[in-house]
Protein backbone atom coordinates (compact mmCIF):
# COMPACT_ATOMS: atom_id res chain seq x y z
CA UNK A 1 0.00 0.00 0.00
CA UNK A 2 1.20 3.47 -1.30
CA UNK A 3 2.62 5.96 1.90
CA UNK A 4 -0.27 8.68 2.00
CA UNK A 5 2.11 11.73 2.05
CA UNK A 6 0.58 14.97 3.90
CA UNK A 7 1.69 19.29 3.51
CA UNK A 8 0.88 21.14 5.99
CA UNK A 9 -0.57 24.66 4.46
CA UNK A 10 -0.57 27.92 5.91
CA UNK A 11 -4.91 28.73 6.16
CA UNK A 12 -4.49 32.88 6.11
CA UNK A 13 -1.76 32.61 2.52
CA UNK A 14 -1.89 29.48 1.24
CA UNK A 15 1.84 29.11 2.39
CA UNK A 16 2.92 24.94 2.29
CA UNK A 17 5.26 23.56 4.62
CA UNK A 18 6.58 20.25 4.72
CA UNK A 19 6.53 20.32 8.36
CA UNK A 20 4.43 21.72 11.09
CA UNK A 21 5.33 25.04 12.07
CA UNK A 22 3.90 27.77 14.47
CA UNK A 23 4.56 31.41 13.06
CA UNK A 24 4.17 31.26 9.07
CA UNK A 25 7.25 32.37 7.69
CA UNK A 26 5.38 34.15 4.57
CA UNK A 27 2.29 36.06 6.43
CA UNK A 28 4.07 35.92 10.09
CA UNK A 29 0.11 34.24 11.32
CA UNK A 30 0.31 32.03 13.95
CA UNK A 31 -1.57 28.30 14.68
CA UNK A 32 -2.65 28.96 11.32
CA UNK A 33 -1.19 25.60 9.75
CA UNK A 34 -3.80 22.77 9.11
CA UNK A 35 -2.37 19.20 7.75
CA UNK A 36 -3.90 18.34 4.69
CA UNK A 37 -3.22 14.97 2.24
CA UNK A 38 -1.01 15.10 -0.50
CA UNK A 39 -1.68 13.22 -3.96
CA UNK A 40 0.64 12.22 -6.73
CA UNK A 41 -0.34 14.36 -9.58
CA UNK A 42 -0.64 12.25 -12.73
CA UNK A 43 1.26 13.05 -15.83
CA UNK A 44 -0.51 15.28 -18.39
CA UNK A 45 1.85 16.03 -21.01
CA UNK A 46 0.88 14.57 -24.35
CA UNK A 47 3.10 12.63 -25.98
CA UNK A 48 5.60 14.50 -28.44
CA UNK A 49 4.59 14.75 -32.11
CA UNK A 50 0.42 14.88 -31.24
CA UNK A 51 -0.82 18.25 -32.53
CA UNK A 52 -3.07 20.38 -30.87
CA UNK A 53 -5.90 23.03 -31.51
CA UNK A 54 -5.54 25.44 -29.54
CA UNK A 55 -4.55 28.55 -31.62
CA UNK A 56 -4.31 32.38 -30.68
CA UNK A 57 -6.94 34.42 -31.68
CA UNK A 58 -6.11 38.20 -33.33
CA UNK A 59 -7.61 40.94 -30.92
CA UNK A 60 -8.63 42.62 -33.77
CA UNK A 61 -10.61 39.75 -34.83
CA UNK A 62 -12.61 39.46 -31.14
CA UNK A 63 -15.91 41.05 -31.74
CA UNK A 64 -17.24 43.40 -28.97
CA UNK A 65 -20.49 42.05 -27.69
CA UNK A 66 -22.43 44.49 -25.97
CA UNK A 67 -24.05 42.58 -22.91
CA UNK A 68 -27.22 43.88 -21.05
CA UNK A 69 -26.83 44.05 -17.02
CA UNK A 70 -29.58 42.06 -14.95
CA UNK A 71 -31.36 44.85 -12.98
CA UNK A 72 -31.59 43.70 -8.86
CA UNK A 73 -34.08 46.30 -8.30
CA UNK A 74 -31.83 47.33 -5.43
CA UNK A 75 -30.66 50.96 -6.28
CA UNK A 76 -27.94 50.92 -4.23
CA UNK A 77 -26.85 47.67 -4.97
CA UNK A 78 -26.86 48.31 -8.71
CA UNK A 79 -24.98 51.66 -8.15
CA UNK A 80 -22.10 49.27 -6.21
CA UNK A 81 -21.84 46.96 -8.99
CA UNK A 82 -21.86 49.42 -11.95
CA UNK A 83 -24.95 49.79 -12.96
CA UNK A 84 -26.51 46.38 -12.51
CA UNK A 85 -25.66 42.42 -12.52
CA UNK A 86 -23.51 41.13 -15.01
CA UNK A 87 -24.38 37.84 -16.73
CA UNK A 88 -21.47 35.29 -15.92
CA UNK A 89 -20.20 36.95 -13.05
CA UNK A 90 -18.96 35.73 -9.53
CA UNK A 91 -19.58 38.43 -7.09
CA UNK A 92 -17.96 37.57 -3.61
CA UNK A 93 -19.63 39.31 -0.84
CA UNK A 94 -17.85 39.59 2.83
CA UNK A 95 -18.80 41.49 6.17
CA UNK A 96 -18.95 40.79 10.07
CA UNK A 97 -20.64 38.08 11.46
CA UNK A 98 -24.74 39.16 12.19
CA UNK A 99 -24.15 42.35 9.76
CA UNK A 100 -27.11 41.40 7.57
CA UNK A 101 -25.09 39.26 4.52
CA UNK A 102 -27.87 36.77 4.30
CA UNK A 103 -30.55 39.38 5.11
CA UNK A 104 -29.27 41.34 1.92
CA UNK A 105 -29.00 38.25 -0.33
CA UNK A 106 -32.43 37.15 0.65
CA UNK A 107 -33.83 40.73 0.17
CA UNK A 108 -31.70 40.52 -2.91
CA UNK A 109 -33.53 37.24 -4.39
CA UNK A 110 -37.15 38.63 -3.69
CA UNK A 111 -36.04 41.59 -5.44
CA UNK A 112 -35.54 39.36 -8.80
CA UNK A 113 -38.82 38.02 -9.14
CA UNK A 114 -38.72 37.53 -12.70
CA UNK A 115 -35.42 35.38 -12.54
CA UNK A 116 -35.65 31.62 -11.07
CA UNK A 117 -32.93 31.59 -8.28
CA UNK A 118 -31.06 28.89 -6.43
CA UNK A 119 -30.73 30.09 -2.99
CA UNK A 120 -27.87 27.01 -1.72
CA UNK A 121 -27.14 27.46 2.42
CA UNK A 122 -24.93 25.27 3.76
CA UNK A 123 -24.92 27.08 7.71
CA UNK A 124 -28.97 27.04 7.90
CA UNK A 125 -31.58 25.13 7.59
CA UNK A 126 -34.62 25.41 4.76
CA UNK A 127 -36.81 26.28 7.93
CA UNK A 128 -34.38 29.14 9.39
CA UNK A 129 -34.64 30.52 5.77
CA UNK A 130 -38.29 30.34 5.65
CA UNK A 131 -38.17 32.26 9.06
CA UNK A 132 -36.16 34.80 7.55
CA UNK A 133 -37.93 35.23 4.41
CA UNK A 134 -41.01 35.45 6.93
CA UNK A 135 -40.00 38.60 8.44
CA UNK A 136 -39.01 40.08 5.29
CA UNK A 137 -42.81 39.89 4.57
CA UNK A 138 -42.26 37.60 1.43
CA UNK A 139 -42.79 34.12 2.71
CA UNK A 140 -44.16 33.33 -0.60
CA UNK A 141 -41.94 33.46 -3.17
CA UNK A 142 -42.05 30.79 -6.43
CA UNK A 143 -39.28 32.09 -7.82
CA UNK A 144 -36.71 31.01 -5.03
CA UNK A 145 -35.36 27.88 -4.70
CA UNK A 146 -33.82 26.82 -1.62
CA UNK A 147 -30.86 24.08 -1.12
CA UNK A 148 -29.19 23.01 2.14
CA UNK A 149 -26.50 21.73 1.06
CA UNK A 150 -22.68 21.48 1.67
CA UNK A 151 -21.34 18.79 -1.12
CA UNK A 152 -20.52 21.15 -4.11
CA UNK A 153 -20.44 17.84 -6.41
CA UNK A 154 -24.24 16.85 -5.55
CA UNK A 155 -25.11 20.88 -5.83
CA UNK A 156 -23.97 21.02 -9.35
CA UNK A 157 -25.35 17.69 -10.44
CA UNK A 158 -28.59 19.66 -9.21
CA UNK A 159 -27.96 22.53 -10.97
CA UNK A 160 -27.16 20.72 -14.65
CA UNK A 161 -30.75 19.18 -14.47
CA UNK A 162 -32.31 22.92 -14.14
CA UNK A 163 -29.90 25.87 -14.41
CA UNK A 164 -31.23 28.89 -12.64
CA UNK A 165 -31.24 32.44 -13.50
CA UNK A 166 -29.31 33.55 -10.28
CA UNK A 167 -26.83 30.95 -7.84
CA UNK A 168 -26.45 32.15 -4.59
CA UNK A 169 -23.91 29.99 -2.43
CA UNK A 170 -23.86 31.10 1.47
CA UNK A 171 -21.00 30.66 2.36
CA UNK A 172 -18.15 29.61 0.74
CA UNK A 173 -16.60 28.24 3.74
CA UNK A 174 -18.89 25.64 4.17
CA UNK A 175 -18.85 23.98 0.91
CA UNK A 176 -16.31 20.45 0.07
CA UNK A 177 -15.56 18.67 -2.85
CA UNK A 178 -15.11 14.65 -1.36
CA UNK A 179 -12.40 14.21 -3.67
CA UNK A 180 -10.38 16.66 -1.19
CA UNK A 181 -9.16 14.70 2.21
CA UNK A 182 -9.14 18.41 3.59
CA UNK A 183 -11.93 19.61 5.35
CA UNK A 184 -14.49 22.47 4.35
CA UNK A 185 -13.15 26.01 4.95
CA UNK A 186 -9.71 24.88 4.36
CA UNK A 187 -7.00 26.76 2.00
CA UNK A 188 -7.47 23.73 -0.71
CA UNK A 189 -11.23 23.67 -0.31
CA UNK A 190 -11.89 27.11 -0.76
CA UNK A 191 -10.14 27.31 -3.72
CA UNK A 192 -11.31 24.23 -5.11
CA UNK A 193 -14.65 25.13 -4.49
CA UNK A 194 -14.48 28.86 -5.96
CA UNK A 195 -12.36 27.50 -8.75
CA UNK A 196 -15.58 25.21 -9.84
CA UNK A 197 -18.09 28.12 -9.51
CA UNK A 198 -15.76 30.53 -11.50
CA UNK A 199 -16.14 27.40 -14.22
CA UNK A 200 -19.92 27.60 -13.56
CA UNK A 201 -20.59 30.83 -13.75
CA UNK A 202 -18.39 31.14 -17.38
CA UNK A 203 -19.80 27.80 -19.14
CA UNK A 204 -23.19 28.73 -18.49
CA UNK A 205 -23.44 32.50 -18.85
CA UNK A 206 -24.91 32.16 -14.81
CA UNK A 207 -24.48 35.15 -12.02
CA UNK A 208 -23.55 33.50 -8.76
CA UNK A 209 -23.35 35.53 -5.42
CA UNK A 210 -20.96 34.09 -2.75
CA UNK A 211 -20.65 34.37 0.70
CA UNK A 212 -17.88 34.62 2.44
CA UNK A 213 -16.85 34.88 6.15
CA UNK A 214 -13.79 37.25 7.35
CA UNK A 215 -11.38 37.22 9.94
CA UNK A 216 -10.93 39.53 13.04
CA UNK A 217 -8.87 41.45 10.96
CA UNK A 218 -12.06 42.70 9.07
CA UNK A 219 -10.72 40.30 5.87
CA UNK A 220 -12.38 37.89 4.15
CA UNK A 221 -10.99 35.01 5.66
CA UNK A 222 -9.18 32.48 3.11
CA UNK A 223 -6.22 32.76 1.01
CA UNK A 224 -6.01 35.85 -1.37
CA UNK A 225 -6.63 33.91 -4.85
CA UNK A 226 -10.02 33.66 -3.83
CA UNK A 227 -10.78 37.61 -4.35
CA UNK A 228 -8.08 37.07 -7.52
CA UNK A 229 -10.26 34.62 -9.16
CA UNK A 230 -13.71 36.43 -8.60
CA UNK A 231 -15.12 39.29 -10.96
CA UNK A 232 -16.48 41.19 -7.72
CA UNK A 233 -15.74 41.87 -4.19
CA UNK A 234 -18.04 43.55 -2.11
CA UNK A 235 -17.97 44.63 1.59
CA UNK A 236 -20.68 44.78 3.84
CA UNK A 237 -19.68 46.61 7.07
CA UNK A 238 -21.29 49.19 9.58
CA UNK A 239 -20.80 49.62 13.31
CA UNK A 240 -22.21 46.94 15.85
CA UNK A 241 -24.67 49.94 17.76
CA UNK A 242 -25.59 51.78 14.21
CA UNK A 243 -28.30 50.56 11.90
CA UNK A 244 -26.51 51.75 8.84
CA UNK A 245 -24.88 49.70 6.38
CA UNK A 246 -22.44 50.48 3.76
CA UNK A 247 -21.65 47.76 1.03
CA UNK A 248 -18.14 49.18 -0.86
CA UNK A 249 -16.77 47.29 -3.64
CA UNK A 250 -12.93 46.55 -2.80
CA UNK A 251 -12.82 45.24 -6.74
CA UNK A 252 -14.81 45.26 -9.66
CA UNK A 253 -13.99 43.95 -12.94
CA UNK A 254 -16.90 45.70 -14.49
CA UNK A 255 -17.60 48.91 -12.75
CA UNK A 256 -16.03 51.82 -10.33
CA UNK A 257 -14.12 50.67 -7.23
CA UNK A 258 -15.48 54.01 -5.34
CA UNK A 259 -18.73 53.66 -5.26
CA UNK A 260 -20.69 53.00 -1.90
CA UNK A 261 -24.51 51.48 -1.24
CA UNK A 262 -26.10 52.80 2.02
CA UNK A 263 -28.90 50.83 4.01
CA UNK A 264 -30.47 51.17 7.16
CA UNK A 265 -30.80 47.93 9.02
CA UNK A 266 -34.87 47.57 9.95
CA UNK A 267 -37.10 44.55 11.74
CA UNK A 268 -38.52 43.82 8.20
CA UNK A 269 -35.00 44.02 6.60
CA UNK A 270 -32.39 46.78 4.93
CA UNK A 271 -34.02 49.63 3.64
CA UNK A 272 -32.27 51.69 0.53
CA UNK A 273 -30.92 55.10 2.51
CA UNK A 274 -31.77 57.99 -0.61
CA UNK A 275 -30.39 61.25 0.76
CA UNK A 276 -27.64 59.82 3.19
CA UNK A 277 -26.24 63.37 3.73
CA UNK A 278 -30.27 64.31 5.95
CA UNK A 279 -29.81 61.10 7.57
CA UNK A 280 -26.77 61.58 8.70
CA UNK A 281 -27.45 65.22 9.92
CA UNK A 282 -30.91 64.83 11.80
CA UNK A 283 -29.36 64.09 15.02
CA UNK A 284 -26.75 67.02 15.38
CA UNK A 285 -26.64 69.48 17.77
CA UNK A 286 -26.91 73.49 17.12
CA UNK A 287 -24.20 75.39 19.26
CA UNK A 288 -22.13 72.94 20.55
CA UNK A 289 -18.58 73.10 20.37
CA UNK A 290 -16.59 70.60 18.53
CA UNK A 291 -18.81 70.04 15.42
CA UNK A 292 -18.00 70.67 11.82
CA UNK A 293 -19.87 70.16 8.91
CA UNK A 294 -17.62 68.61 6.23
CA UNK A 295 -18.18 67.00 2.60
CA UNK A 296 -16.92 63.94 1.32
CA UNK A 297 -17.74 62.70 -2.30
CA UNK A 298 -17.75 58.37 -1.71
CA UNK A 299 -17.15 57.82 -5.29
CA UNK A 300 -19.63 60.06 -7.26
CA UNK A 301 -22.13 60.96 -4.25
CA UNK A 302 -21.61 63.79 -2.33
CA UNK A 303 -22.28 63.15 1.76
CA UNK A 304 -22.33 65.70 4.12
CA UNK A 305 -21.54 64.18 7.55
CA UNK A 306 -20.96 65.67 10.65
CA UNK A 307 -16.94 65.59 12.40
CA UNK A 308 -16.83 66.06 16.32
CA UNK A 309 -14.03 66.08 18.20
CA UNK A 310 -13.42 66.44 21.80
CA UNK A 311 -10.37 68.39 23.55
CA UNK A 312 -10.03 68.01 27.47
CA UNK A 313 -7.02 67.56 30.26
CA UNK A 314 -5.01 64.27 30.15
CA UNK A 315 -4.81 62.61 33.12
CA UNK A 316 -1.75 60.45 32.15
CA UNK A 317 1.66 61.30 31.51
CA UNK A 318 1.03 60.32 27.86
CA UNK A 319 -2.05 62.14 26.11
CA UNK A 320 -4.39 60.26 24.66
CA UNK A 321 -5.15 59.75 20.78
CA UNK A 322 -8.34 58.25 19.91
CA UNK A 323 -10.49 58.57 16.46
CA UNK A 324 -13.38 56.69 15.24
CA UNK A 325 -14.44 56.27 11.55
CA UNK A 326 -10.75 57.96 10.60
CA UNK A 327 -7.56 57.08 9.75
CA UNK A 328 -5.33 57.04 13.66
CA UNK A 329 -2.08 58.18 11.41
CA UNK A 330 -3.91 60.76 9.77
CA UNK A 331 -4.84 62.51 12.91
CA UNK A 332 -1.79 62.44 14.54
CA UNK A 333 -0.87 64.41 11.35
CA UNK A 334 -2.90 66.98 11.79
CA UNK A 335 -2.60 67.49 15.41
CA UNK A 336 1.35 67.50 14.24
CA UNK A 337 0.91 70.71 12.00
CA UNK A 338 -2.02 72.66 14.02
CA UNK A 339 0.97 72.89 17.26
CA UNK A 340 3.63 73.90 14.86
CA UNK A 341 1.73 76.21 12.41
CA UNK A 342 -0.87 77.56 14.18
CA UNK A 343 0.77 77.36 17.64
CA UNK A 344 -1.82 75.54 19.41
CA UNK A 345 -0.52 73.25 22.55
CA UNK A 346 -1.92 70.05 22.68
CA UNK A 347 0.67 67.98 24.50
CA UNK A 348 -1.26 68.16 27.70
CA UNK A 349 -4.70 67.16 26.31
CA UNK A 350 -6.56 64.06 25.14
CA UNK A 351 -7.85 64.51 21.76
CA UNK A 352 -10.76 62.28 20.30
CA UNK A 353 -12.48 62.79 17.04
CA UNK A 354 -15.49 60.88 16.09
CA UNK A 355 -17.32 60.67 12.61
CA UNK A 356 -20.94 60.89 13.60
CA UNK A 357 -23.29 58.18 11.99
CA UNK A 358 -20.89 55.27 12.40
CA UNK A 359 -19.29 55.58 8.80
CA UNK A 360 -15.86 55.53 7.71
CA UNK A 361 -14.31 58.32 5.79
CA UNK A 362 -10.06 58.43 4.58
CA UNK A 363 -10.79 60.76 2.19
CA UNK A 364 -8.70 64.16 2.80
CA UNK A 365 -11.11 66.11 2.07
CA UNK A 366 -12.33 66.25 5.59
CA UNK A 367 -8.68 67.59 7.22
CA UNK A 368 -10.54 71.22 7.09
CA UNK A 369 -13.41 70.06 9.06
CA UNK A 370 -11.41 67.83 11.46
CA UNK A 371 -8.95 70.75 12.48
CA UNK A 372 -11.58 73.34 13.01
CA UNK A 373 -13.43 70.58 15.44
CA UNK A 374 -10.43 70.39 17.73
CA UNK A 375 -9.83 73.89 17.50
CA UNK A 376 -13.71 74.96 18.53
CA UNK A 377 -13.38 72.29 21.09
CA UNK A 378 -9.96 73.57 22.21
CA UNK A 379 -11.01 77.14 22.82
CA UNK A 380 -14.68 75.92 23.69
CA UNK A 381 -16.15 77.96 20.75
CA UNK A 382 -19.18 76.75 18.49
CA UNK A 383 -18.48 76.67 14.89
CA UNK A 384 -20.34 78.42 12.75
CA UNK A 385 -23.48 75.96 12.44
CA UNK A 386 -24.23 77.02 8.51
CA UNK A 387 -21.20 76.54 7.23
CA UNK A 388 -19.25 73.74 5.67
CA UNK A 389 -15.71 72.82 5.30
CA UNK A 390 -13.91 71.14 2.59
CA UNK A 391 -10.14 71.01 2.30
CA UNK A 392 -7.10 69.06 2.52
CA UNK A 393 -4.10 69.87 4.83
CA UNK A 394 -0.58 70.22 3.93
CA UNK A 395 2.45 69.58 5.65
CA UNK A 396 3.13 73.55 5.43
CA UNK A 397 -1.18 74.38 7.19
CA UNK A 398 -1.69 74.28 3.58
CA UNK A 399 -5.25 74.11 2.23
CA UNK A 400 -5.20 72.21 -0.70
CA UNK A 401 -7.27 71.16 -3.45
CA UNK A 402 -9.60 68.70 -3.66
CA UNK A 403 -11.66 67.16 -6.46
CA UNK A 404 -15.56 67.26 -7.81
CA UNK A 405 -15.98 70.47 -6.05
CA UNK A 406 -19.15 71.34 -7.50
CA UNK A 407 -20.71 68.30 -6.30
CA UNK A 408 -19.92 69.11 -3.34
CA UNK A 409 -21.16 72.65 -3.27
CA UNK A 410 -24.54 71.76 -4.67
CA UNK A 411 -25.04 69.13 -1.81
CA UNK A 412 -24.29 71.70 0.32
CA UNK A 413 -26.39 74.53 -1.23
CA UNK A 414 -29.19 72.12 -0.94
CA UNK A 415 -29.55 71.61 1.98
CA UNK A 416 -29.87 75.04 3.20
CA UNK A 417 -26.43 75.62 4.33
CA UNK A 418 -25.09 79.37 3.60
CA UNK A 419 -21.48 79.30 3.66
CA UNK A 420 -18.81 76.70 2.46
CA UNK A 421 -15.27 77.26 3.09
CA UNK A 422 -13.08 75.75 0.48
CA UNK A 423 -9.59 76.06 -1.02
CA UNK A 424 -8.24 78.92 -2.90
CA UNK A 425 -7.45 77.10 -6.28
CA UNK A 426 -10.97 75.47 -6.32
CA UNK A 427 -12.80 78.54 -6.36
CA UNK A 428 -11.89 79.26 -10.21
CA UNK A 429 -13.66 75.90 -10.56
CA UNK A 430 -17.37 76.46 -8.87
CA UNK A 431 -19.91 78.57 -9.94
CA UNK A 432 -22.50 80.58 -7.80
CA UNK A 433 -24.67 77.84 -5.76
CA UNK A 434 -27.82 79.80 -5.14
CA UNK A 435 -27.75 81.83 -2.14
CA UNK A 436 -24.74 79.80 -0.59
CA UNK A 437 -21.50 82.07 0.24
CA UNK A 438 -18.67 80.44 -1.28
CA UNK A 439 -14.72 81.56 0.29
CA UNK A 440 -11.57 80.22 -0.34
CA UNK A 441 -8.79 79.87 2.00
CA UNK A 442 -4.93 79.75 1.48
CA UNK A 443 -4.14 78.30 4.61
CA UNK A 444 -5.58 76.23 7.69
CA UNK A 445 -5.47 79.68 10.01
CA UNK A 446 -8.19 81.56 7.52
CA UNK A 447 -10.16 78.48 7.55
CA UNK A 448 -10.01 78.74 11.41
CA UNK A 449 -10.78 82.75 11.89
CA UNK A 450 -14.00 82.46 9.27
CA UNK A 451 -15.56 79.32 11.33
CA UNK A 452 -13.87 79.68 14.52
CA UNK A 453 -12.89 83.21 14.82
Amino acid sequence: MAKVLTKYVCQSCGYVSPRWVGKCPNCSAWNTFVEEAQRPLKASRKPAGVSSNVEPISLADVEREDVPRIKTNFNEFDRVLGGGLVPGSLVLLGGDPGIGKSTLMMQLALQMRDLIVVYVTGEESVRQIKLRAERLDASKAPNILLLAETNLDLILDVLERDIPDLLIVDSIQTMYRPGLESAPGSVGQMRESTALLLRLAKTRNLPIFVVGHVTKEGIIAGPKVIEHMVDTVLQFEGEAHYSYRILRALKNRFGSTNEIGIFEMQEDGLREVKNASEVFLSQRHYGSSGSTVVASIEGTRPILVEVQALVTSTNYGLPQRNCTGFDYRRLALLLAVLEKRVGMNLGQNDVFVNIAGGIKIDEPAVDMGIAVSITSSLRDIPVDSNAVAVGEIGLGGEIRTVGQIEKRVQEAAKLGFKKIIIPQNNLKSVKTQGEIEIIGVEKIEQAIEELVG
